[in-house]
């Protein structure tokens, strides 16, 4: 487990069996995040969120991605962080590992999962984030997302000037 945001006591999650310490086993892909809601003051993602699928191939038609990240806003505590350091488009890691099925670019996380746009509320997405920071560390993407209060959006769209 990596701990930027030097928190107290870390936690894992991960698809293997009979971990050690904090780590659960889940596939995140197919469950929720084994945590409750509101629980943490920060999540991460390194080197993850490009093996989880965007779309299942069951007869649901599901979309796993989108449905993780439903899970991580879940879990995150109001004004609670989300960091994700993924390969992304345009750098040839995003495609060389053949376990790399969800390419991520700058733009999917600011237009699919901010406050202004939310273009994946179409598939499902319910949260609210506002894009902190985003920029490159050499071929990975590294967001950071913050959790934002439902109701502040309302109030922003009320508003007649």
């Amino acid at each position: 487990m990596r701990n930027p945001f030097a928190a107290d006591e870390g936690f894992g999650v991960d698809i293997r069996e009979h971990l050690a310490g904090n780590v659960i086993s889940a596939d995140l892909t197919t469950e929720n995040i084994p945590f409750a809601n509101e629980f943490f003051d920060f999540v991460t993602a390194y080197d993850f969120i490009e093996h989880v699928p965007r779309i299942s191939s069951d007869r649901n038609r599901r979309f796993p991605f989108v449905a993780l990240m439903n899970e991580i806003h879940r879990v995150l505590k109001i004004d609670g962080y989300f960091l994700s350091v993924t390969p992304a488009y345009p750098f040839p890691s995003a495609f060389r590992d053949p376990t790399h099925i969800n390419i991520i670019t700058d733009e999917t996380f600011p237009v699919y999962f901010d406050n202004k746009h939310r273009y994946a509320a179409m598939y499902g997405f319910s949260g609210h984030f506002s894009v902190i920071r985003q920029g490159w560390l050499d071929d990975h993407l590294v967001t950071v997302l913050q959790k934002a209060d439902p109701a502040f959006p309302k109030i922003l769209n009320s508003c007649t000037r």
